[in-house]
């Protein structure tokens, strides 16, 4: 091949594998080194449009008290997307619908539901919501996700 071409065809490259980054979400991910089903969740953010910033933590509570993660919506790990907080298996969907949504501070799927992203079991699941907290403390329901 020769070297005009070669030239060419690494910048349609480079050019497409940029334009591609710059599609992506950015979303940063708090966890502890040892959770599986974290790296679960964060392949499904991954596989739904997200560029995951991974960050391994020593201390899940001081990290989720410094998002302002009540402790009754706590669960595995803590996310943070434009400035709001994600906490657990929270499905994409919700997390994108997040964006959109001035009136709140964060969301979360509290505890670690069976059937959601994440924590996939041989087609057990759960009923479980994704709860959001406004910017006055209280909590509004933001889905339901039935169990099938």
């Amino acid at each position: 091949m020769n070297t005009p071409l070669r030239l060419t065809l690494l910048s349609a490259l480079l050019t497409s594998s940029l334009a591609q980054a710059a599609d992506l979400i950015p979303i940063d991910v708090h966890r502890d080194a040892n959770c599986g089903c974290c790296k679960k969740w964060i392949s499904h953010l991954q596989s739904n449009g997200f560029m995951v910033n991974d960050h391994v933590e020593v201390d899940m509570s001081a990290v989720k008290q410094r998002l302002g993660v009540a402790p009754r919506l706590g669960s595995c790990h803590t996310a943070v997307i434009d400035g709001k907080f994600v906490e657990g298996h929270v499905p994409a969907e919700q997390v994108l619908a997040l964006r959109k949504r001035d009136d709140l501070v964060g969301i979360a799927a509290p505890g670690m539901p069976m059937g959601s992203p994440g924590m996939e079991m041989d087609g057990m699941s759960d009923a479980y919501q994704v709860i959001g907290l406004t910017r006055d403390g209280k909590d509004v329901v933001v889905a339901d996700y039935p169990a099938h």
